[in-house]
């Protein structure tokens, strides 16, 4: 794909991309898809696919109690557990504001490996990336943003997303439909949203304004991107997943960078 050329403009020193359809056919790479990159926050779609798989093998459930006084793994994965961002304290009753929540994600591998009895990290890579061939991939400390990968393994992942093998397809569609709809919060980054839409572990574009996908991106586009300058996305209604990962810390460059890179994924596979 032609578009993925665009990642060679980035003022960063090593970027690498891909497009992975929902068939799992492989549209395009381009960079060095075997390199691997820090994730940060694209460490929590990964966590989140790991306590689905924890759900659906009867471990745990997804309204049992978990993470502060009255949340659940339900609030814990839809940053609505009222944990602040990056520590353990409580700033709102759980369901009441979308806090984007690192701690959040944190309590949440704590309960797995309580629930499962197993490290957090060994769960996820029982569950997940061994199961999809993800051999590149590690979590190297906190399920919030410790996450190490490959664009080559996030392909994989991305196919997933898309055609589930080990996930139920309706568990999935819950995940990435919006959870606690109407919930106003911060989009790190991006400033305030209203609402401020995530599914379980994904954020969705619905309306948001400004956003890191593309102006073409449709609603139901979602995804996560990391602080490490990372992204990826699946867009349903072009039938498309994209990654991108590159070794510069988010900032003004990616605010910039990105949206017009994911027009030109998008045009060019209408």
């Amino acid at each position: 794909m032609e578009s993925l050329r665009i990642i060679e403009t980035w003022p960063v020193p090593t970027a690498a991309a891909a497009v992975v359809r929902a068939d799992g056919t492989v549209a395009g790479t381009h960079g060095p898809v075997d390199h691997r990159f820090p994730l940060a926050s694209v460490t929590k779609p990964l966590t989140a696919y790991a306590a689905l798989v924890a759900y659906e093998e009867g471990a745990i459930e997804l309204d049992e109690p978990a993470g502060p006084e009255g949340a659940t793994v339900r609030h814990l994965l839809a940053h609505t557990s009222g944990l602040a961002f990056d520590e353990h304290r409580v700033m709102a009753p759980p369901g009441e504001r979308r806090l984007y929540s690192n701690a959040g994600f944190e309590a949440l591998g704590d309960h797995i490996a309580k629930a499962t009895d197993i490290p957090f990290a060994e769960y996820l890579h029982q569950a997940v990336l061994e199961p999809l061939g993800m051999t590149a991939t590690t979590l190297e400390g906190s399920p919030a943003k410790d996450g190490v990968s490959t664009v080559a393994d996030l392909v994989r992942f991305a196919a997933e997303l898309q055609a589930p093998r080990l996930l139920d397809p309706r568990t999935v569609a819950e995940a990435t439909s919006v959870a606690y709809p109407g919930l106003k919060g911060v989009l790190p980054g991006y400033g305030h949203q209203s609402p401020n839409d995530w599914g379980l572990g994904v954020e969705i574009r619905d309306g948001k304004s400004p956003h890191w996908t593309g102006a073409s991106s449709s609603p139901r586009t979602f995804g996560h991107f990391g602080q490490a300058g990372t992204f990826l996305w699946v867009d349903p209604d072009a039938r498309a997943a994209c990654v991108a990962l590159a070794d510069r810390a988010f900032g003004p460059w990616a605010v910039e960078a990105w949206p017009p890179f994911t027009d030109a994924v998008l045009a060019e596979l209408r």
